[in-house]
């Protein structure tokens, strides 16, 4: 019985969501998962659910002193749980984890997108990208859930063993449902049954552009009259997105499982300013709901053949985004026909069970590399 250990600080939203999917599935499986995260955060209480071991890790998303800290830290986990494998997820776990361990065990990064796309041209992003070339000694694979996350990296000269593993859904969970039960959503959230309703799921960051669609807005409330907004999450830059918010727009602050909201919306839209595969999308198709995303790394290979003409948009465009919302928006049958081939995509491409598996095979030539390059 192999003994993994995940560590994230990334301990809300999608990342939460993978690792966790990834713990449950693991555990099922019959090995013994760890997880190390920001103590009492959604991924530390997502894994005790799943019956993997928790242990608190302290750390803050961006780099800087707390980083000898963070690095010991993860030396004292590594040596409490003894793993066979460590998993790595988001980069700063990547940054700590690849600098406690530097190759001494099987290690896999997955950096859930690059982080030299957060820092803008300059001198950060110069340091960033040296340190992903360096680092990727200290990593057997690195796992990119896109192929453009992966030429991404190429493209940026990180030399690595890649693997590419698409995010995965739990399909039981995040199902299509009937009129009946799509309606008592929206009963439960207080959105009406004629109600045009738009959703944005994620972290309130730059990063997921909701200040685009906010910008888009009153164009898309001027063509479909009644259209309502809902920005669900949570994040730093919820006052400044408050502030900006036109008439129509509601936030609905974190929530700890968004379902309610793929079965209530007509349309999910998410124009993020970089990914490496949102998770979101793929949730709210396996919902059978349609959705509207930028063209950033992964969202074309995320989304169903022929889905690209009414589903993408380019990156910080209010304009095109606007068009393509309103148009759907407009037009719920061709929203219910499209969420239902979005169902069967998701359903043959991005299964939780398919990604566990995948997963499995990504740590068994991990293991293997490390056998023949042990230091």
């Amino acid at each position: 019985m192999p003994t993994i250990l995940h560590i994230a600080q990334s301990s809300e939203g999608g990342v939460a969501t993978v690792v966790a999917d990834l713990a449950g599935g693991q555990h099922a499986a019959g090995d013994r998962v760890a997880v190390a995260c920001l103590p009492g955060s959604r991924l530390a209480r997502a894994a005790a659910r799943t019956g993997a071991q928790v242990l608190a890790w302290q750390a803050v998303g961006a780099p800087g002193r707390t980083v000898p800290a963070e690095v010991a830290a993860v030396t004292r986990i590594v040596r409490t749980v003894r793993p066979d494998l460590v998993h790595l997820h988001s980069s700063k776990a990547g940054l700590a984890g690849r600098l406690a361990v530097r190759g001494h065990l099987p290690t896999v990064f997955q950096p859930h997108a690059w982080s030299f796309f957060a820092t803008g041209p300059g001198p950060l992003y110069r340091a960033t990208v040296c340190w992903e070339r360096l680092a990727t000694r200290w990593a057997h694979q690195v796992v990119c859930v896109s192929e453009a996350e992966r030429a991404d990296g190429e493209a940026a000269g990180v030399r690595a063993r890649y693997a590419v593993v698409p995010n995965g859904v739990d399909l039981d969970h995040f199902a299509d449902a009937g009129a009946e039960e799509r309606r008592a959503a929206r009963a439960r959230l207080g959105v009406g049954a004629g109600t045009p309703l738009a959703v944005c799921i994620g972290r309130l960051h730059r990063q997921k552009g909701q200040d685009v669609l906010l910008a888009a807005w009153p164009d898309i409330a001027r063509k479909v009259p009644d259209a309502r907004l809902a920005l669900v999450g949570d994040g730093p830059n919820r006052a400044l997105l408050r502030q900006r918010a036109p008439a129509g727009v509601d936030f609905a602050g974190d929530v700890p499982d968004p379902r309610d909201w793929y079965l209530a919306a007509d349309l999910v839209v998410l124009p993020s300013r970089w990914e490496g595969m949102a998770l979101a999308p793929l949730e709210a198709m396996a919902c059978a709901c349609p959705v509207v995303v930028s063209d950033v790394p992964g969202a074309r290979e995320s989304l169903p053949a022929g889905h690209a003409a009414t589903g993408l948009v380019p990156p910080e465009d209010p304009v095109a985004l606007g068009d393509a919302v309103a148009a759907l928006l407009s037009d719920r049958e061709t929203c219910r026909a499209l969420g239902r081939q979005a169902r069967s995509h998701v359903c043959e491409r991005h299964a939780l069970r398919r990604v566990v598996d995948d997963i499995r095979a990504v740590y068994r030539e991990a293991h293997r590399l490390w056998r023949t390059t042990a230091p």
